[in-house]
């Protein structure tokens, strides 16, 4: 008989408790499928007396996550408390260094120290599982890992974030405000009580940096990935971009060009009849390009207890199996540096939405100074708004008029130079909304 896998789990939210009620629940698929049973020997978390609906008799209570990891009853530590420092990152390092394999769905450590960790985890001769990290139930991290081994992989993009589909999901079906949508996000609980690190593309961010070093054989970097967030999209984005045949995203896109890799995070706008575009509200959806197949898009449920214990325990049952595969796709000392493509060099097409005010001459002001960069345009949409009134109540005539435009291809340096000589001309009012196009 083969002894059991032993299971030490750090962390009991939702969960980690719902990775305790899985194994418990689905003990017998489990040894069917890894030729062995799998139990959870020892737990640890901040309360022990917490009520979290799982049978915890007969498992041992540790006092830290540092003495699971090191505890010699316990043969796969799985970490699921978040966090880059204490008590994360010390205990994950422990056990592979004690010869214990580990699952985590910690993002944010395998972000900032997976090459640390990837490198002891090879030392030892142990798993480093973390695909509940990114995608949750989405097995991504194993379609790159494994799946596509044979495959030259060139571009990789997603919707990585639940809350910021949710919010532009609202915004387009509703046409209500993003402060009205985030509210409603947070009472459902899809949003923190502080969305930054959602709606600032960060959490984006920290995905796309591990997704791009397994596409394409580089170390993970954070710092070269170009982040935006969702907080400036109005209901009129929205609005136009139906109206031009394109839905809007918050996308990580990682790409491979003649000038490195290209990591950038931003609200791109995805033509309807794309995969992509028909992904909605709290779902996730990957899409990887490489040569010789068809784009492969893989789409489920990106966070959630259920989702992301589904993750951990696919993990762990690798683990038992005795599945052992670079953490990265290949050994930490044959992944390259990463050659950061320059933003500013990014080529292709742009939705431009201005304030031209209402005086001659403005429209050929602003087609000249798109002309002196050798920007064509592909569309232009002018709305009439409403007249706006003053105090009075009489109208105001010279009331700025919301003018679109859809360039075909072009650098991100030209539209850049060109809105800036825009704005000293001075005819448009408030900021430039810049959206970049991301075709099929």
């Amino acid at each position: 008989m083969v002894a059991p896998l032993r299971v030490g789990i750090a962390g009991l939210g939702t969960v980690g408790a719902e990775v305790v009620r899985v194994i418990e629940q689905q003990q017998r698929t489990l040894a069917a499928r890894c030729g062995r049973t799998v139990r959870v020997v020892a737990v640890t978390a901040r309360s022990k007396a917490k009520k979290r609906g799982i049978d915890l008799s007969g498992i041992k209570w540790a006092k830290s996550p540092l003495a699971i990891a090191t505890d010699p009853e316990v043969d796969c530590f799985v970490e699921l408390i978040g966090g880059v420092d204490e008590p994360a990152g010390p205990a994950i390092e422990a056990a592979l260094a004690a010869g214990k394999s580990v699952v985590t769905a910690n993002k944010a450590l395998i972000a900032k120290h997976g090459l640390k960790l990837a490198a002891l985890a090879e030392k030892h001769g142990v798993a480093l599982n973390y695909e509940a990290a990114v995608g949750a139930a989405i097995p991504v991290i194993k379609t790159l890992r494994e799946g596509l081994a044979g495959t030259d992989i060139h571009r990789i993009y997603g919707i990585l974030n639940g809350t910021c589909n949710y919010i532009l999901t609202r915004m387009e079906q509703e046409g209500l405000s993003f402060d009205e949508c985030l509210k409603d996000a947070q009472r459902l609980g899809y949003a923190e009580a502080n969305p930054a690190f959602d709606v600032d593309g960060h959490d984006t961010a920290q995905k796309l940096s591990i997704l791009a070093s397994l596409a394409f054989g580089t170390k993970v970097a954070q710092g070269a990935v170009h982040v935006e967030g969702i907080t400036s999209i109005t209901p009129e984005d929205l609005r136009a971009a139906a109206d031009l045949g394109y839905r809007l995203k918050l996308l990580g896109v990682a790409v491979r060009t003649p000038q490195g890799i290209e990591q950038r995070v931003h609200p791109t706008m995805v033509p309807k009849s794309s995969s992509i575009a028909q992904v909605m509200g709290v779902t996730n959806a990957v899409t990887i390009d490489g040569d010789g197949i068809p784009p492969i898009t893989l789409v489920g449920a990106g966070a959630g207890a259920a989702a992301t214990a589904s993750a951990v325990v696919a993990d762990i049952a690798d683990v038992a199996r005795g599945i052992l595969t670079a953490p990265f796709g290949r050994p930490v000392g044959k992944l390259k540096a990463i050659t950061k493509a320059p933003m500013q060099r990014h080529e292709g097409g742009y939705y431009l939405r201005l304030m031209a005010r209402d005086h001659a001459g403005t429209a050929a002001t602003i087609a000249t100074r798109l002309a002196e960069q050798d920007i064509s345009i592909e569309s232009i949409v002018q709305r009439q708004p409403e007249r706006a009134t003053d105090a009075n109540g009489k109208p105001v005539k010279s009331a700025p008029v919301p003018v679109i435009l859809i360039t075909y291809a072009t650098s991100e340096d030209a539209v850049r130079r060109a809105l800036q000589a825009v704005q000293r001309d001075k005819v448009i009012s408030g900021r430039p909304q810049v959206i970049r196009i991301e075709k099929n």
